[in-house]
């Protein structure tokens, strides 16, 4: 289940929110580059997601030893009864989540405010597939998918996928489809990263503040990671 593999990769990570000495010296700087953001709060959400399930006695690192016990490793990390955070797209999809469980007590820490982050993080995750509905409801996409029809149609039934691939491959270039594609999607795209603006604007909000706090907690652990190995005096 991907969200099993997901919160399972989130799970390394709250023993330090309860027993982490103050830090001493400046404040860990986050890194620059996207990817290595990303990464961090990944860390971190499995540092907070570890400690979570530790203090009730569970892990995902060995394989649960009964359907009992893997249900209850995954209530503890997704929460239980009925989702308390949900939001209906533009295309229609409506996503849900817990406000309890590991998982979402890892994002509060980072985040803060769950459902002002639930609401940024899923509507911005989804603006590429938003943009694509607009196209598909634009007159000239249209136009253009009827012609793509038509020209396979004509071309009739292929026996293998490469030539099926390539009929296709000519009809989207014969219809104008793939040209009206190409023109339609940065101008959709940037039409409703503005009509978002204000969950996008959140969305760098929250994310900032997660980072900060990621780099703090991945400098917590690390350190008592690195206290734990050492020899004794």
């Amino acid at each position: 289940m991907r969200g099993l593999r997901t919160a399972c990769a989130a799970v390394a990570a709250l023993l330090l929110v309860g027993c982490a000495a103050e830090p001493s010296g400046p404040a860990p700087v986050p890194p620059a580059a996207e990817r290595d953001q990303d990464a961090l709060i990944r860390h971190a959400q499995r540092v907070l997601i570890d400690g979570c399930l530790d203090r009730q006695g569970l892990a995902v690192a060995r394989k649960p030893s009964s359907s009992q016990e893997s249900r209850r490793l995954r209530n503890a990390l997704f929460g239980t009864g009925p989702t308390e955070l949900s939001l209906t797209l533009p295309t229609g999809h409506t996503v849900r989540a817990h406000t309890d469980g590991c998982l979402a007590a890892a994002r509060h820490t980072l985040y803060g405010d769950q459902r002002r982050w639930f609401r940024a993080e899923v509507t911005v995750n989804n603006l590429s597939a938003e943009a694509a509905a607009r196209i598909r409801d634009d007159p000239a996409h249209r136009a253009a998918l009827s012609r793509f029809a038509r020209c396979l149609d004509a071309a009739g039934p292929t026996r293998t996928p490469a030539p099926e691939k390539g009929v296709e491959q000519r009809c989207a270039g014969e219809s104008g489809l793939a040209s009206v594609e190409t023109r339609l999607r940065p101008v959709r795209l940037a039409e409703v990263r503005s009509l978002r603006r204000d969950q996008l604007t959140t969305h760098t909000r929250l994310r900032t503040r997660a980072l900060h706090r990621a780099a703090e907690i991945s400098a917590a652990h690390h350190g008592n990671t690195r206290e734990k190995g050492s020899a004794s005096p």
